[in-house]
C-alpha cells in the first residue's frame, strides 16, 4: 500500500510516470525502507496507465459491492430511538442517586475543603 500512495503522490506532484528512483525517493525520506520486488510490481502495474482511469474504474467496481444491512440496520435504530426516551427518564433518576451515594461517602468532610 506504502508503493501505491507513493506513486499517487508522485502523480498528484506532477509527474505522470513516477520511476523507482522516484518512489524510493519518497519513501526514503519519510525513513521506510524499499522493498525493490514490490516496488518493482507497482511501476511495471501503472506504468503508462492512467491514474485518474484507475480511480474511475476502481470505483465502478466499489459502487457495485453490495455494503449489505441497509434496511436491516434502520429497523434496529428506530427501536432504539423510542427507546432512547424512556431511558433517559431512567438515566435522570440514577444519577441523583449516585450523587446523593457520594455525598454521602466522604461524611460531609473534604480532603481538600
Amino acid at each position: 500500500m506504502r508503493y501505491v500512495a507513493a506513486y499517487l503522490l508522485a502523480v498528484l506532484g506532477g509527474n505522470k510516470s513516477p520511476s523507482k528512483d522516484d518512489i524510493t525517493k519518497i519513501l526514503s525520506s519519510v525513513g521506510i525502507e524499499v522493498d525493490d520486488e514490490k516496488l518493482s510490481k507497482v511501476v511495471t502495474e501503472l506504468k503508462g496507465k492512467s491514474i485518474d482511469e484507475l480511480i474511475a474504474q476502481g470505483s465502478e467496481k466499489l459502487a457495485s459491492v453490495p455494503s449489505g444491512g441497509g434496511a436491516a440496520a434502520a429497523a434496529p435504530a428506530a427501536a432504539a430511538a423510542a427507546d432512547s426516551g424512556a431511558a433517559a427518564g431512567d438515566a435522570k433518576k440514577e444519577e441523583k442517586k449516585e450523587e446523593e451515594e457520594e455525598e454521602d461517602d466522604d461524611m460531609g468532610f473534604g480532603l481538600f475543603d
